[in-house]
């Protein structure tokens, strides 16, 4: 994969990663360790707002993060968030296929540091049906190319 430095980044360009499938055991797993309501944990969880097993919504965005870094966002020197915002306007379940679809919604070369500036990405992590699970908008910090 071909890393992408400042220079190499225009509005509107898009970026898809590989999938990754998530399964009961693996949301458990997660919730036992991070997020341990009974929503990511119990058969019970069907008496709850989520209408059954769900994964965290942090969860959601620790995988986003792994198929970004791995497959989906090629930045030369590593996706380096400066602050972002978060939504998760659908539960992910056991069975979903994971896959993210990111595209560069600004870039603002920064003026007091040459070598760098901020990328605004908007991040949508879909499930195999196109359903939309997390949409992060992050602003990364994004180095220009070194000079030769």
């Amino acid at each position: 994969m071909t890393r992408l430095y400042l220079d190499d980044l225009e509005r509107g360009q898009t970026f898809v990663s590989a999938s990754h499938a998530l399964d009961e055991q693996q949301i458990k797993a997660f919730a036992r360790e991070f997020d341990p309501q009974i929503f990511h944990l119990e058969r019970a969880a069907e008496g709850t707002l989520f209408g059954g097993l769900a994964a965290s919504g942090w969860h959601t965005a620790a995988i986003t993060m792994r198929l970004n870094v791995e497959s989906g966002l090629p930045l030369a020197n590593g996706i380096i968030g400066a602050g972002g915002e978060i939504n998760w306007p659908n539960p992910t379940r056991p069975g979903d296929i994971l896959h993210v679809e990111s595209e560069v919604m600004d870039i603002a070369p920064s003026r007091s540091r040459p070598e760098r500036g901020i990328v605004t990405i908007v991040s949508k992590t879909l499930n195999q049906r196109g359903d939309v699970l997390q949409i992060l908008t992050a602003k990364l910090v994004v180095f220009r190319r070194p000079a030769a």
